[in-house]
């Protein structure tokens, strides 16, 4: 790598480094764009100016790591997500765009008026806190058993100025508050460890695993959220739920049952997918 001068050559060089360990030659581009802060519009305008020596050799250090399957959010340490960058760690799952369609659907049917909120699994925060910057006049609560992820989802409330409660609960079991829940919100661990072997390596060997696997094939934790909602949640209250694409039925029948008064939707993603359960 020596040779090479310009980010044009560093770009090409490093999209065929990847390539031909069958990995997505755009991570390249995505890692330029990233370390640098620039648009691709600046990475045109820079494209035949040469490449600091300091900067050639980190980015050189970025791409083995990529290739031993790091993903690159973890090496920038944060990721875009619903228009506003989130901080990232090996504790906390990364925020993908089928998420963001959840949390679009609940904003398109929910109005900006007082309501109480509560995510069950936060992670980073992504849900609660777009939620929060969207609807200021929610009162957020979410929860999470990681320690290490809260942390991650506070500071990300810290640096995006949202008054949002984070707190270490496993599942309801942190909600003391008088007031039932209007809109409960969860992204949570729903693969079955059956499916270990189909997982893109760069997720199974770096994201934690208990935000990612749930026993009795991925459906553990809906029975848990389905069965502790009854005692929490308003009498008109709604449940948005994220589900695995084959989950579908499964998890609609969890909560049919558990709320039989109630209708139970599946709603597909953009690429046509099981995607969310609708409690309403």
């Amino acid at each position: 790598m020596t040779s090479l001068n310009t980010y044009f050559e560093v770009l090409k060089w490093a999209s065929s480094f990847l390539e031909e360990r069958n990995l997505e030659p755009t991570l390249a581009e995505y890692l330029i764009l990233e370390r640098k802060e620039w648009t691709k519009t600046d990475l045109l305008l820079n494209f035949k100016k040469e490449v600091p020596q300091e900067e050639l050799t980190a980015f050189e250090s970025d791409l083995n790591q990529i290739a031993r399957h790091v993903p690159v959010q973890y090496l920038i340490g944060s990721c875009e997500f619903y228009g506003h960058r989130f901080l990232v760690n090996e504790h906390t799952l990364i925020p993908r765009p089928e998420t963001e369609e959840l949390v679009e659907l609940i904003l398109k049917e929910n109005l900006n008026e007082s309501k109480q909120i509560v995510d069950i699994g936060v992670g980073t925060g992504a849900i609660s806190l777009s939620l929060k910057r969207e609807r200021p006049n929610w009162q957020v609560m979410g929860f999470d058993i990681s320690k290490e992820a809260l942390e991650v989802a506070r500071e990300n409330a810290k640096k995006l100025k949202q008054e949002v409660t984070f707190l270490e609960s496993d599942v309801l079991s942190g909600y003391h508050l008088s007031k039932k829940i209007d809109i409960l919100v969860s992204n949570p661990p729903y693969i079955s460890i059956d499916e270990w072997e189909e997982m893109d390596v760069s997720v199974r060997e770096n994201e934690p695993k208990e935000a990612l696997f749930a026993e009795d094939n991925g459906l553990a934790i809906y029975k848990k959220i389905a069965k502790e909602a009854r005692d929490y949640l308003a009498v008109d209250g709604k449940i948005y739920l994220e589900i695995g694409y084959l989950q579908g039925k499964a998890v609609a029948a969890i909560f049919q049952a558990s709320f039989p008064e109630k209708e139970v939707q599946v709603i597909k993603d953009m690429n046509g997918q099981d995607r969310i359960i609708k409690v309403i």
